[in-house]
């Protein structure tokens, strides 16, 4: 998150010489650091504590936004399959489509928050904001539309969604019937090849800025108003480069946690239907 943000900018004095008149002129260039320089300016200024901000929020949101999302989509799917060809790609885009929007639009307001919090950079010994304080605050600049900032970007994530889980039930279909294969094993194919597909799929999304245009959204009193209007100002200010902030450390979070999470409701689903 910090990675994404406009704050983590450094600015560099660069020393060039006038050829003309032999004077030295100062110029200001702005570097983005990486993740590791990152990390030691946080555990330096702030503290191991700091790496920790916005947990709350996350255990908060995580729960009732997974289960809005599977909920959302086993129906959808569950409908659907009366309506069209059962279990086909169009079913699969739309139930994905339809689940992304709903837990999007009902736990924003958590996501907000927990970006809020991430960002709070206090030294050691500061007193940290919390995140009652950062709701209160959040109401009282910007009112209840100031939770929902940073929402149309999540929504152009969508697309991510909606391919990932046409390809995960397509992978999924054919692996169920391979007549051979026991369910440990489908579990564990499915397990790596989703590990192959979310990095394809992280790069894309990435590339499509919607991860750092929804940080950027998100930040307080900034001049950043709406998705397309933060991505042009983002090319322009910063380059192209700037859409791929904090790619390398955003995969080392994501492919785990998103193999470790569908992988275990397969399993759960599987042992709840017996």
């Amino acid at each position: 998150t910090r990675l994404q943000s406009s704050s983590v900018t450094l600015y560099i004095s660069e020393v060039h010489l006038n050829t003309v008149n032999g004077a030295s002129v100062n110029r200001v260039a702005r570097v983005s650091p990486g993740p590791l320089h990152c990390l030691k300016m946080i555990l330096q200024k702030e503290g191991p504590r700091s790496l920790f901000r916005g947990l709350g929020p996350n255990l908060v949101g995580v729960a009732p936004s997974r289960a809005i999302y599977f909920a959302a989509y086993s129906n959808c799917k569950e409908q659907l399959n009366n309506i069209f060809e059962p279990d086909s790609t169009q079913v699969h885009m739309t139930s994905a489509g339809v689940a992304g929007f709903t837990a999007i639009t009902t736990t924003n307001p958590i996501w907000l928050v927990k970006t809020r919090l991430q960002l709070d950079a206090r030294n050691r010994g500061e007193k940290r904001m919390s995140a009652f304080e950062c709701v209160r605050k959040v109401y009282q600049s910007d009112g209840i539309r100031g939770f929902y900032r940073g929402m149309s970007a999540s929504y152009a994530g969508i697309s991510e969604t909606v391919i990932h889980f046409v390809i995960y039930e397509s992978i999924k279909r054919k692996l169920l019937e391979s007549k051979t294969a026991t369910i440990f094993q489908l579990k564990l194919h499915i397990y790596i090849l989703h590990i192959f597909y979310i990095t394809m799929a992280r790069i894309t999304k990435c590339f499509f800025s919607a991860e750092v245009v929804r940080t950027r959204l998100r930040e307080e009193g900034t001049k950043y108003r709406s998705f397309f209007q933060t991505l042009s100002l983002l090319v322009r200010e910063e380059g192209y480069g700037s859409l791929y902030r904090g790619l390398t450390t955003h995969l080392i979070r994501q492919i785990p946690n998103t193999a470790i999470m569908m992988s275990t409701y397969e399993v759960v689903v599987y042992l709840l239907n017996g």
